[in-house]
This record gives structure tokens, sequence and C-alpha cells, in this order.
């Protein structure tokens, strides 16, 4: 990406974050503690899921070898780290603290990354990110973590133009989806139509292609970031690759997710 397009990516990781901020600002002790769609995850445990993630990034960013030490850490108990990252905040620090901690840390890691020189690269989990790599992640999970958190509240968010971020990391993840779970990724490309809720067409891969993935944006987000179930939502494939891939997609790093169940009253 250009570095004006990685400002622009930058500046709606800060609008996605002040969204979530303004719905769980205004939280009683009640609804912080209250369970969402994640398993033993509260209102709070998302919350210092964030905040941790956006302090370890800044760390990839400042300090690659304490980030190096970090990673050391996490591979130590790969199973668990992310668990018990937000356990541990969540385990010391109330709400309030909680919410300054979060906007503390993604604060300063705004400032880090715009400060960045043009082409820096930062080590992650994965492979190396730049600036727009590393905010577009950063986005989806705010994004993603932020939907947990409107579920469990009850609130509907209206889909804005920030999830092109979302879905665009989501198609660049098609292949790791595959290597996570130890099978080889198809070689042709995918054909992916996505319906933006201003009516635009967003699309990715070749025109031409046999294997096509069409449906809403918005739900192709969810399904990316496993927070619905794939019969619950518009997405629909055409041919055997594509369709195992809605399967399996997803568009965070680490271990396979279990993703979501399907509802139960449809």
């Amino acid at each position: 990406m250009s570095d004006a397009a990685a400002v622009s990516v930058l500046d709606d990781l800060r609008e996605e974050s002040d969204e979530l901020d303004a719905l769980v600002a205004g939280l009683s002790a009640e609804a912080w503690a209250g369970p969402t769609p994640a398993e033993r995850w509260t209102v709070a445990h998302q919350i210092a899921h964030l905040a941790w993630t956006d302090e370890v990034a800044l760390l990839a960013v400042t300090d690659p070898g304490a980030f190096a030490d970090e990673v050391g850490t996490a591979m130590a108990d790969p199973d668990s780290f992310v668990d018990r990252a937000a356990a541990d905040l969540v385990a010391v620090l109330e709400p309030d603290a909680l919410l300054a901690r979060w906007r503390d840390g993604r604060n300063r890691l705004q400032e880090a990354l715009r400060a960045a020189a043009p082409g820096t690269r930062f080590p992650w989990y994965g492979p190396p990110m730049g600036v727009a790599s590393m905010a577009t992640a950063r986005l989806m999970e705010t994004w993603a973590h932020g939907q947990d958190v409107a579920d469990a509240l009850g609130v509907t968010r209206a889909p804005t133009g920030r999830l092109r971020h979302v879905a665009r990391i989501g198609v660049r993840a098609r292949d790791y989806a595959y290597f996570v779970r130890g099978t080889k990724a198809p070689e042709e490309e995918f054909r992916v139509e996505l319906l933006s809720p201003e009516g635009e067409l967003i699309t990715y891969g070749p025109e031409n292609a046999e294997q096509r993935v069409t449906g809403p944006l918005y739900d192709f987000c969810l399904l990316v970031t496993q927070r619905a179930h794939r019969d619950d939502l518009a997405v629909r494939a055409v041919g055997t690759d594509a369709d195992q891939w809605l399967d399996i997609a997803q568009a965070f790093a680490g271990p396979a997710g279990t993703g979501r169940p399907a509802r139960k009253d449809r």
C-alpha cells in the first residue's frame, strides 16, 4: 500500500476503536462482567484482549527484540496464551482502569505507526507486516471483538466502509487458512465479489476465475472473522474449492478457529 493508503487505514482504525469505545464506556460493572459469544469471555475479556494485542503490536513496532521474547513465551503455551493474557488483565483491572489502559495503548500504537519510516516492516506472529498491514490487522480484530461485545449487549451496529479492510485481509489470508490446517491451498485464484452497504461491488481476483465467492460485504466479514456460522450468512460459493474455503476461512493469525454454531432459530 502507498503511504496515503496507510494513513487512511490508520484513520479508519481510530474510528473503529472510537465506535467500540463509545459502546462500552457507559456500561455498568454487571454489563462488563456479562458473557459474550466467545466461550468464557466477558465483555471485559474482549476489551482486555484488544488492550493486550495493541500493546504487543506496539512492542513489535518499537522494540523487536522484546517482541521476540514475547513470541517465545507465547510459543511455550500456544493453545492458551491468548486466553491467559486477557484473563490476567481482567483479574487485576477494574473496568474503568481496563478501558483507560486500552485507550492509552491504542493511542501510543497509532503514534508509533504514523511515525514509522516508509517501507518499515515489523515482526509479528506470522509474516512481518508494514504499517498498513499492521493497522489493517488491528482494525480487523477491533471490529471482530467489537462484534462480540455488540452481540452480548444486543446491539446492532450499522456496517461501515471500514469493512473493506476486514474483507481484504480475509481474502489475502485464504492460503493461511489451509496452512494452519495442514493442507495445501488451491493453486487457482478465486474471484470474490462483495456488495457493500452502499451498493458498490468490491472485487478481488481474476474476473474469469472458475472458483467464485459472492455475497454481502458484511456477511463475508462475519464469515472470515468466524463471528457467524456460514449457514446463517448470504455468502455463496461456485466451485468445490471455493465451497471448501468458506468452511475454513479465517482472517486472523493463530490456530484454526472453531467458529460459531448455527443459530437454533433457523
